[in-house]
């Protein structure tokens, strides 16, 4: 498969690729566990079927040391054991804000009530914007075609700068 177009390839697309990478790395920057991060962007590509961004946050997340186990039971969070109940808060608060189409009522009163026992106000801020960026990552890919299977953990390490 390949992709439609090449946003990186075009001047506008690169810079506005630029841009998007920067606000990325303001969320990865922040004091949001990396982890956290990892499986969050993990599920929301799962959910959204963004074949380069599964391959994309799943090596990564194993170049920093995420278990196979733990990765591979991501898309069935909710019937595992391996996760504690702060990745378990942040993997439905990604499912929720990501399934809007799906649970017209977005996140739910719970889910946010269990985000804010885990989460401190700048995790919290930095888990919504995660959420979001993360979902309009998994667009840019689908519309492109980006296909899964040639990313390599670190090669967007300079393109924020």
């Amino acid at each position: 498969m390949e992709p439609r177009f090449n946003l990186m390839a075009n001047e506008l697309g690169a810079k506005i690729g630029k841009r998007f990478a920067n606000v990325s790395l303001a969320i990865q920057q922040s004091s949001l566990p990396q982890t956290i991060q990892d499986l969050v962007m993990l599920r929301a590509s799962q959910i959204n079927g963004c074949g380069f961004c599964v391959d994309f946050h799943s090596k990564d997340a194993a170049a920093a040391g995420e278990s196979a186990v733990r990765l591979n039971l991501v898309a069935a969070w909710r019937e595992s054991t391996v996760f504690t109940e702060a990745e378990r808060a942040a993997l439905a608060f990604a499912e929720e804000g990501t399934r809007l189409a799906d649970a017209h009522l977005g996140v739910s009163d719970q889910t946010w009530a269990q985000i804010r026992e885990h989460y401190d106000d700048d995790q919290t801020a930095a888990l919504v914007y995660l959420v979001a960026v993360i979902n309009a990552a998994n667009r840019l890919g689908v519309i492109v075609r980006n296909p899964g299977g040639s990313y390599q953990p670190g090669m967007f390490a300079d393109l924020a700068n």
